[in-house]
């Protein structure tokens, strides 16, 4: 099979790509703290293994994953060190520069497909804009929010993906395993007695960092984790994603 990553083809290939109204699939991530048995990296490494994943098994349609942007909205992961933030303006503007290199190579449908709680009302806000401010024809998702439904069976204390948990923890040992630090583990929790629903739940905004939250940096149980809740949760992920880029391809 051919590769689907945009980093691996060809100009050429790529040309033929857009000529054939390819669905292009834009990862959009982050580069923060998660908790002492995590890389920093985590939501870029499952965001685009997620979009590789999906890409491959819509084989019965064109799909290009684009490059993932691997910095996004982490202002408050930066008291544990390790992160990388933007503020609103510089990703909105770094977000249309990547549309506008799409749109003006020929590809006409995009999926952006995020992988960081942090910038999901960031990207909300930007979708408007970009439709007025591009031809594209762009759906914005949140992988794991659009998985909700088909991962919850394999959840076992959570009932949402939270933060370097059981879900995100075991997703890494099936993408990175070489990056878990299992050692740490025993000390991979955070948050167990809190309201988890409230961090969500839509009615008196406050910014809190994570510091005064969590003291591990985590949200959730990693000790929960395991390799084939991993693989239940990327195919998961993988098979709702790749039915939304069938969906987009077939769209007039």
């Amino acid at each position: 099979m051919a590769s689907v990553m945009w980093k691996e083809l060809t100009a050429e290939e790529l040309r033929a790509k857009a000529a054939a109204d390819a669905v292009v699939i834009l990862p959009i991530a982050s580069m923060e703290q998660h908790g002492p048995h995590l890389p920093v990296g985590v939501d870029t490494i499952l965001c685009e293994g997620v979009c590789k994943a999906a890409a491959e098994r819509a084989d019965d349609i064109e799909v290009v994953v684009a490059p993932t942007l691997w910095c996004g909205m982490a202002e408050h992961h930066m008291a544990f060190g390790g992160t990388f933030t933007f503020d609103i303006p510089t990703y909105r503007a770094v977000l249309l520069a990547l549309l506008k290199s799409i749109e003006r190579h020929g590809f006409s449908r995009v999926i952006i497909v995020n992988g960081h709680g942090g910038n999901i009302a960031a990207l909300a806000a930007f979708l408007p804009d970009f439709a007025r401010e591009t031809s594209l024809r762009i759906l914005g998702t949140t992988y794991f929010t659009l998985a909700q439904e088909a991962m919850a069976p394999f959840m076992q204390d959570q009932v949402s993906v939270l933060h370097a948990c059981e879900v995100e923890t075991s997703m890494m040992m099936v993408l990175a395993p070489e990056t878990v630090r299992t050692e740490r583990l025993p000390e991979a929790f955070g948050m167990l007695g809190a309201d988890l629903a409230a961090l969500t739940r839509p009615n008196v905004g406050r910014y809190r960092p994570f510091r005064e939250m969590t003291e591990t940096g985590v949200i959730g149980d990693a000790r929960r984790a395991g390799r084939e809740k991993g693989e239940a949760f990327l195919n998961a992920c993988a098979d709702a994603l790749a039915g939304l880029a069938r969906d987009h391809g077939g769209a007039a």
